[in-house]
């Protein structure tokens, strides 16, 4: 963990872990924590196969394309298997018995397609999330730093040296 933290100190800011002052060892700290426990490869770009599909239908499925493609084809169903057919001809009659079969088999398949979509998405957000995390504790060293040089120029200033 020291050899991490030296490496990452080094890396943001340019200066050995030993150098730092507490507040911003502290922060180096916590960047390691964070860093060690990051998951690895769960980025958007090495998606498997079922990962990108289950992306693409949710991303149909919850769109009003979808909305208005389906509210069609059930208008279609209902108005030719209850109206316009004539009764021989009928293929599920009122009250829509094969409709509500394929109704449930459809939601039985998107379903858990959205869920894994969702599982995905809410990843994505919290790798953004640690990162973000991470941005932040830099800022807070390079603030630090920024103090640190602002109290030191107000003790030049208040204090200057005497010439002899």
């Amino acid at each position: 963990m020291k050899r991490h933290s030296n490496l990452l100190s080094r890396a943001l800011l340019g200066r050995k872990y030993s150098e730092l002052q507490p507040a911003e060892q502290r922060v180096i700290e916590q960047i390691s924590l964070t860093r060690m426990t990051m998951p690895s490869g769960q980025g958007a770009g090495d998606a498997t196969f079922g990962q990108r599909l289950a992306d693409r239908v949710a991303q149909f499925g919850g769109s009003w394309t979808f909305i208005l493609i389906f509210g069609a084809v059930l208008g279609v169903w209902v108005l030719l298997n209850g109206f316009l057919l004539m009764r021989p001809v009928r293929f599920d009659p009122y009250p829509f018995v094969f409709l509500n079969l394929i109704l449930s088999m459809l939601a039985a398949i998107q379903a858990p397609i959205i869920m894994m979509s969702q599982n995905r998405q809410s990843e994505k957000d919290r790798i953004a999330a640690i990162s973000d995390y991470q941005v932040n504790l830099k800022a807070e060293i390079e603030i630090l730093e920024l103090h640190q040089k602002i109290d030191r120029l107000t003790e030049m200033l208040s204090h200057p040296a005497n010439p002899r």
